[in-house]
Formats: structure tokens, C-alpha cells, sequence
């Protein structure tokens, strides 16, 4: 990708900091230290594992910023920060170059300001393109069979047209992210954001994804389990650091220099990883969180209107679908064209609440983010602000909206991301705002003055009801930390 970026002209000004190996939610177990947030918020988690480069945009030391996002690495420090981050879809940018965390999960995402989200659509045609060196790269071939049966389906839709690509447009809420612990500021900055939508004329309409209450465990389960695998080159003897003791020390062949070498984090998650992929329990953890993965992709290729052309069309079963949704037709449910959710269930929390909480408190801030990292779609986080009865001197006045789209649906997903934002500021300022500068690198630009055209619709009168949280929902993640608290003390053998 850097190469990809000097062919395009980019300047690339210094390395950002991170959780060690990707690993974390707010950036606080790196080797060099915690990131802070951007000041006057600078005691309140910037997010993680990614948030050296979200504080960056926010700092305003550069213009756009790479991160890696495994289960939301990218988009969790843009909400805590107040920038832009966007995970395109599995495959269509390269990973070459990455140190591995999880490789079916591994996205490279990028960053940038607000005034500059614009960019992210030129940024991704620079990236967008076959690597032979990563073997999870799509193929331009793919590529363009999959954009020909989008414009296919458009035809057959009536949506073809300068202008009209939005009539018609329908927003998928979910359901189950209305949960208990949702902060009230974010699930009124979600409202507001679906009105402002839904009074451009986009039908706004209740979506179920019944999977997504045992998502994070499932990622907890298998993220840790690759991440075994990955590390297990860094023994002191081809990579990694090196002790000074023995070979034998203790009895066993290097526990001492790998021991070394990895943080408190990083240790627990190889550990983990390493009990899961057991013998004697890789069926019942490893084999049903894989399951579980698969689960989530049908959900939300059952709700998106668009096919996920890397896979065979499936029959769906309703029967799992949440009640108080309606059904459009005997087939089921109305189908959407993207999904608009919160990113992170709370603004950031002070750095002294998350140095006090539990692993499983802390991996509850991927809650969101990690089902669209285990289906391997597109997923933008961009800034909200707020209602002011809900702002705090010491609190960010902005929560993060997610925007989710099918696989390979990016670049609608980066559009509607841009003209969120237009339509976030009133009127006035809209007329007021200056055309765009030169843009930062040379590359071409297509429908950019598309403007949102959309239906009328029905009054939408607010959130889907509030389904009570599923305590069952942390279970297999928290079965396997018990399991593995049993047995941590034994010797490595």
C-alpha cells in the first residue's frame, strides 16, 4: 500500500502508535506507552488498536492515515477521536506488508479528517487493485464481474442514471444494537442522523440480525486462535527477541524469550488462542464460533438488497428473525441498501475506567464493529454531533455512526458517508461552503456532483423497540477465559 501511495504521489511523514500486534480496544498496550486522546480530552481513550493514527488526522499532523482493522481497529479510534475511518471490504486492498493479527479478519483501513472524507473514494481506486503477493486479494477479474451484475441489477431496478442513483434508497436499522447499555447521547445522535436521512426521502426501516448477540464472542474465540498461529514464529530463533538464559531453562526449550517478547495482552490472547485450538476444545469453542461466523454473513446477506456475488444465493430461515419486524412479502422482510448504526456503544472512557476493567469489559467496545469484520464488509465510522442537553465539558460532543454496506458496495458506502455530513450542516452553511480545492493526489474522480435524490417515504417514528441485552451473549467467550484461568498455571510442556 505505501508503494501504491508514492506511485500516487503521497508523502508518507512518520509511523503512529498502536496496541502491540493490533491487539486492543483503546491503544493502551503498546511497548511505547498509552495514546491520549486530542486535547482537552486527552485523559479519555483515542480508541484502539489503531489510535496513533486516528489522533494524527485529529492532531492535524497529517491528512489521511493507514490503520489496520481486525474488528473494528479503524473505526473505534475514529468515533473516540472524532475523524473519519473506513474498513473497505475483505480482499480489496492488499495486506502485503502487514504484520498478521488474524488473517481472515485483517482489513488495512484509512482515516482522514471530516472536511476530507471526500478523498477516501480517490484514495480507495489508488488501492483498489489485484496484489499476487497477498493470496486473499480480489482479483480484478472478480472485481469486474461483480461490478457488471451491480450495474445489471440497477438496470432491472430502474436506478440507472445521472442522479437517480438513490432513488429509491432504503436504510436498514437494527435492532439488536438498540441495547440496554446504548449511552443515551449516542442513541440520540442515531435518531437524529436516521431523521435527517429519512426527510432527504430515504425509507428508514427495522432490520433483524438475530446472530449479532454471540458475534463478539465468536470473534474473541477465533481473532485469538489465528493470532496463536501467527505469533508462533517469534521464538528467539527466526524472529522475535532474545533472552540471555539458557536454551533449557526450566526444563523447557525457549518459554523464557517468548515470554519476553509479548506484553500481558498479547500473552493472553496466544494463550487463549492456543486452548481453543486444543484437541479438547477446538470442537467446542473453535468449530461453533466458525459457525457462528457464518451465522452473521447469512444475516446480512438475508436484510442488504444486494447479493453477495462470492456466494451461491441461499434459502433464509425467518424463524430466528426478531417479531416486531414486518414483513414486506410472503418472501420476507424489507431488504436494504446499507445499514446505519452507532459505532461504540459509549463516548470514550476515561484511560483510569480502562485500566480497571476486566478483558471482557474492555472487548465489549468491539460490540458493534466486530460483525462486520467477521462477514468482511465494508464499514465506515464517521463523527455525529450531539443533542446539547447531552454535552459534558469533560466528554467529546460527538458520537460515531457506522455505516455498513454489502461486500464490494464500497464506494456507495464512502457516498452516503459524504453526503451524511453535507446534510448534517444547515442550510445556510451549505451555500456558504467553498468549492473544493485541488485534491491531494491526481486521480480521477467520477460523478462527484451527484447529488442524493431520494423517495418520499412514511413517517418514521424513531428506534426499534429496545430488546433487553442477552447475558447468554458473552458466554462462550467467558466459558473459555474460565477454562483457561484452570489451566494457566500449568508448566508449558
Amino acid at each position: 500500500m505505501v508503494h501504491q501511495l508514492h506511485k500516487n504521489g503521497v508523502a508518507i511523514v512518520g509511523k503512529t502508535n498502536l496496541d502491540e500486534f493490533g491487539m486492543g480496544s483503546h491503544s493502551t498496550n503498546s511497548y511505547f506507552g498509552p495514546v491520549q486522546n486530542v486535547p482537552p480530552f486527552d485523559q479519555r481513550s483515542a480508541g484502539g488498536s489503531s489510535g496513533g493514527s486516528a489522533t494524527a488526522i485529529a492532531n492535524g499532523h497529517a491528512g489521511l492515515a493507514l490503520g489496520t482493522d481486525t474488528g473494528g481497529s479503524v473505526r473505534l479510534p475514529a468515533a473516540y477521536t472524532g475523524v473519519v475511518g473506513f474498513k473497505p471490504s475483505y480482499g480489496l486492498v492488499s495486506r502485503w506488508g502487514v504484520v498478521p493479527y488474524a488473517n481472515s479478519l485483517d482489513t488495512v483501513g484509512i482515516l482522514a479528517h471530516l472536511d476530507s472524507s471526500h478523498s477516501l473514494r480517490d484514495v480507495l481506486r489508488a488501492l483498489r487493485y489485484h496484489d499476487p503477493k497477498d493470496p486473499t486479494s480480489l482479483s480484478s477479474i472478480s472485481w469486474k464481474r461483480m461490478q457488471r451484475q451491480r450495474r445489471e441489477l440497477a438496470e432491472q431496478a430502474g436506478r440507472v442514471g445521472k442522479g437517480d442513483f438513490f432513488r429509491k434508497f432504503t436504510i436498514g436499522v437494527p435492532v439488536e444494537y438498540n441495547i440496554e447499555e446504548l449511552e443515551p447521547a449516542i442513541r440520540q445522535a442515531w435518531t437524529s442522523a436516521l431523521t435527517l436521512l429519512q426527510e432527504q426521502g430515504c425509507t428508514v426501516v427495522p432490520v433483524s440480525l438475530p446472530n449479532t448477540k454471540h458475534a463478539l464472542s465468536a470473534y474473541y474465540i477465533l481473532a485469538p486462535a489465528e493470532a496463536a498461529s501467527n505469533l508462533s514464529k517469534y521464538d528467539g530463533v527466526r524472529y522475535g527477541s532474545r533472552n540471555n538464559s539458557s536454551d533449557g531453562a526450566g526444563g523447557v526449550l525457549y518459554s523464557e524469550t517468548r515470554g519476553e517478547g509479548f506484553g500481558d495482552e498479547v500473552k493472553r490472547r496466544i494463550v487463549l488462542g492456543s486452548y481453543t485450538l486444543s484437541s479438547k476444545a477446538i470442537d467446542n469453542y473453535f468449530i461453533k464460533a466458525q459457525k457462528i461466523r457464518r451465522l452473521v454473513q447469512q444475516d446480512f446477506d438475508r436484510v442488504f438488497s444486494l447479493p453477495n456475488f462470492l456466494r451461491s444465493p441461499e434459502q433464509f430461515d425467518l424463524s430466528d428473525m426478531d417479531e416486531s419486524i414486518p414483513l414486506d412479502n410472503k418472501l420476507g422482510p424489507t431488504q436494504v441498501d446499507l445499514i446505519i448504526c452507532p459505532t461504540a456503544p459509549t463516548r470514550p472512557p476515561t484511560l483510569d475506567d480502562v485500566s480497571t476493567q476486566s478483558p471482557v469489559d474492555s472487548y465489549m467496545n468491539d460490540v458493534f464493529t466486530v460483525p462486520a469484520s467477521l462477514a468482511g464488509l465494508p464499514a465506515i465510522s464517521i463523527p455525529y454531533p450531539i443533542s446539547k442537553e447531552y454535552e459534558r465539558p469533560d466528554t467529546p460532543s460527538f458520537a460515531g455512526l457506522q455505516i455498513i454496506g454489502q461486500y464490494a458496495d464500497d464506494f456507495r458506502v464512502l457516498l452516503v458517508a459524504d453526503k451524511l455530513q453535507q446534510l448534517r450542516l444547515p442550510a445556510e452553511a451549505r451555500r456558504k461552503t467553498p468549492p473544493r480545492k485541488k485534491k491531494w493526489m491526481e486521480v480521477r474522480r467520477e460523478n462527484s456532483k451527484t447529488p442524493l435524490q431520494v423517495r418520499p417515504v412514511n413517517q418514521y417514528e424513531g428506534l426499534p423497540r429496545e430488546p433487553k441485552t442477552d447475558k447468554e451473549s458473552t458466554d462462550l467467550l467467558q466459558n473459555a477465559l474460565t477454562d483457561w484461568e484452570a489451566v494457566k498455571s500449568d508448566k508449558p510442556s
